[in-house]
């Protein structure tokens, strides 16, 4: 009876332990570790995107690549019409590959803004071009109840020589698991531009993760889109060599 009582003692005390750590934690440390655990080393999956208007649908599944926050690639697997454009980041640097007219296309930062395949995710939104842990000042300003989910309240601010496309952003990160679990994007006029929500916690590979994410502009809340992920591997080692503009041109011809 004594030693269940002092092992459950031991456990009350090493999880009290955690959360006087976590509650101790600076806002840029709860960004990095939201951060660390959405990407991995590397990342590799398969997703759904469904753009939603009041009149239509249309949904585009892809296959994803990515490693740290310097590389990624993204091959789209359907709709037909799109089938095999790719679309590469490296660093600073963004292509499209775009084989019904057997171009390859540079994407400037001008452009991160721009809308991704007609949805409500702009081209930063996909590749991340901006760092949500380097690009910018972080303040914790609160703790709050978001669907169920206790979360950290976090304000970005960006660095005054910072190339990024938000004035500014405020994240939400669960408590519990350190998910990314709704931000709010603003421009240059601290007027809120899109709404982001992460649902549907599943286990992918060694780690669980929101797998739905829904984006809504505030411009317009009747479109929204909704990006599902069906598949995700973490940490497998990806070379250097495979973001490339040739590997490019080799993973489109896969698709058809």
């Amino acid at each position: 009876m004594l030693r269940s009582t002092a092992i459950l003692f031991l456990f009350f005390i090493l999880v009290y332990s955690h959360e006087i750590k976590a509650q101790n934690l600076t806002a840029k440390e709860i960004v990095k570790k939201a951060d660390d655990k959405s990407r991995g080393l590397t990342s590799q999956g398969e997703m759904t995107m469904t753009i939603i208007r009041p009149t239509w649908t249309r949904s585009v599944t892809m296959k994803s690549w990515q490693k740290g926050s310097t590389h990624a690639l993204i091959l789209i697997t359907s709709p037909a019409k799109d089938k095999g454009q790719v679309f590469l980041k490296i660093k600073t640097d963004m292509w499209n590959w775009v084989p019904s007219i057997d171009k390859m296309i540079k994407i400037p930062p001008s452009m991160m803004m721009q809308s991704w395949m007609g949805s409500d995710f702009t081209n930063d939104d996909l590749v991340k071009e901006s760092s949500v842990v380097t690009d910018y000042e972080h303040k914790l300003i609160g703790q709050e109840s978001v669907r169920d989910q206790m979360c950290y309240k976090i304000e970005l601010i960006p660095h005054p020589d910072a190339a990024v496309t938000w004035g500014k952003i405020i994240i939400w990160i669960t408590v519990k698991g350190f998910d990314t679990w709704k931000v709010e994007y603003y421009d240059e006029d601290m007027k809120l531009i899109n709404v982001m929500n992460a649902s549907n916690i599943k286990r992918m590979g060694d780690r669980e993760i929101p797998v739905r994410l829904e984006i809504i502009p505030m411009n317009n809340i009747r479109n929204k889109t909704v990006l599902e992920t069906k598949s995700l591997l973490f940490d497998k080692p990806i070379r250097d060599v495979f973001f490339s503009q040739q590997n490019m041109k080799t993973l489109s011809q896969t698709a058809k």
